[in-house]
C-alpha cells in the first residue's frame, strides 16, 4: 500500500484539466512580414490579443455545452445559425482569422494565380481590374464590422460577397452560401494603426500580400 502522503498526487494527476479543444496556431509569416502593407505592431495585436480571445471563448462556450464536446469547427460553422450567439461569433472568429492568415504571404513572396482563376475571374466580372473594383466597392459598403469575400457559390460561378460580423458563406445563416476563394477582414481592428479611417485604402493595399497561388489553389478544390 502506498503511503497516505502520495494520495494527493496521484489524485491531483487524474484529476488534471482536459486540453482546449481550439488553440492558436502561430502565423504563418513574421509579423512585420506583410509591411508596408499591415504593420507588424497591428498584426501582433491582430493574431496575438484579437485571435486569441476568439479561441479562448469558443472554448469556453464549448465546455459550457457538452453535446458539442468533440464537435470539430468546421462543423460548428457549418451549424452556426443554430447555436448561440457565442458559439456562432467566436467559432466564426477562430475560422475567419484562420483563413485570413493563410491568404496572404509576404510582399514579393505570393504565388501566381493559375490560369483557370484568372480565366473564370475575365469571364465573371470583365477582367482583374472589375474584380478588384468590385471587392473593394463590397468592402467599403459593409457597414460597421465584417468580412468581404470571393466565393465559389452554388451554380459553380465566381461570386463576391459580405458578411456581417465574423459570420462567413459556409455558414447556414449567411445570405449569400458557397466556398470561400479568399476574404479580407474590414473591421477597424484589422487596419486602423496604418490606415486609420481609410478602409477603401486598406483594402487597394492588400492585393499586394493576396497569395494568389493559395487562392488558386482553392478555387481548384472548389470546382472538382
Amino acid at each position: 500500500m502506498a503511503p497516505l502522503w502520495l494520495a494527493p498526487a496521484a489524485e491531483a494527476q487524474t484529476a488534471a484539466p482536459a486540453p482546449a479543444a481550439f488553440t492558436l496556431a502561430p502565423l504563418p509569416y513574421a509579423p512585420e512580414a506583410l509591411e508596408p502593407v499591415i504593420d507588424a505592431e497591428t498584426m501582433r495585436i491582430h493574431h496575438g490579443k484579437h485571435h486569441q480571445a476568439y479561441v479562448d471563448n469558443l472554448n469556453k462556450a464549448v465546455a459550457a455545452d457538452p453535446a458539442l464536446a468533440g464537435v470539430p469547427l468546421e462543423q460548428l460553422v457549418a451549424r452556426a445559425g443554430t447555436l448561440p450567439a457565442a458559439i456562432r461569433n467566436n467559432a466564426g472568429g477562430h475560422w475567419n482569422h484562420t483563413f485570413f492568415w493563410q491568404t496572404m504571404a509576404p510582399v514579393g513572396q505570393p504565388g501566381a494565380i493559375s490560369p483557370q482563376l484568372a480565366a473564370a475571374i475575365d469571364a465573371q466580372f470583365g477582367g482583374m481590374d472589375k474584380f478588384k473594383a468590385a471587392f473593394k466597392a463590397a468592402g467599403t459598403a459593409r457597414f460597421g464590422s465584417g468580412w468581404v469575400w470571393l466565393i465559389v457559390g452554388a451554380d459553380g460561378k465566381l461570386a463576391i460577397t459580405s458578411t456581417p460580423n465574423q459570420d462567413n458563406p459556409l455558414m447556414d445563416a449567411a445570405e449569400v452560401k458557397g466556398v470561400p476563394l479568399l476574404g479580407n477582414d474590414v473591421w477597424e481592428h484589422a487596419y486602423y494603426l496604418k490606415w486609420q479611417n481609410r478602409r477603401g485604402d486598406y483594402l487597394d493595399g492588400w492585393w499586394q500580400v493576396v497569395d494568389w497561388g493559395k487562392v488558386s489553389v482553392r478555387y481548384a478544390a472548389a470546382s472538382r
